[in-house]
């Protein structure tokens, strides 16, 4: 019998050592596959619940982060708003890895290199649970979303369009 190997990414270790509640899916996962709209139909889940995390720059604080639901798009306006920031742009992808220690598409709110301020889109607020990358691509994490502000001490806010 061939034992399945548990994939260990820094959200996970840390999720673990916390104690929080979280459970994992894997799906396939392909250089092509780029959306949000493609991880809800490899697991059969509404686009709506599959969130995903942006890293932005705000002029004032520096990186900043989002987490929005799959159908929506980050609202930069609302993010600077949220961050106390003027003005807010996408950071350059050649950065997310040195900052984040994330790849694009394996991008998880947990277990950055850096704790960085976090706004969770507020359509998570009323969620039970909803899905986020747990730090590789082809893998999701499934977990509350209280818990997530509460350990990145962040905070949910409208900054979606």
């Amino acid at each position: 019998m061939v034992k399945k190997k548990k994939h260990k990414t820094n959200a996970v270790r840390l999720l673990e050592q916390k104690g929080i509640s979280f459970s994992i899916s894997e799906y396939a996962f392909s250089e092509g596959h780029t959306s949000a709209k493609e991880t809800a139909k490899e697991l059969g889940l509404d686009e709506a619940s599959i969130f995903k995390t942006l890293v932005a720059v705000g002029n004032k604080t520096g990186p900043i982060v989002g987490v929005v639901p799959g159908n929506k798009e980050l609202d930069l306006k609302k993010i600077a708003k949220a961050s106390g920031n003027k003005k807010v742009e996408m950071l350059p992808m050649k950065e997310l890895e040195p900052l984040t220690g994330y790849i694009h598409g394996g991008c998880s709110p947990i277990g950055m290199k850096k704790k960085l301020p976090t706004f969770v889109a507020i359509e998570a607020k009323e969620l039970v649970f909803f899905h986020c990358s747990a730090g590789m691509r082809g893998l999701q994490l499934k977990i509350n979303p209280e818990e997530i502000v509460k350990l990145l001490n962040g905070e949910f806010a409208d900054i979606t369009i």
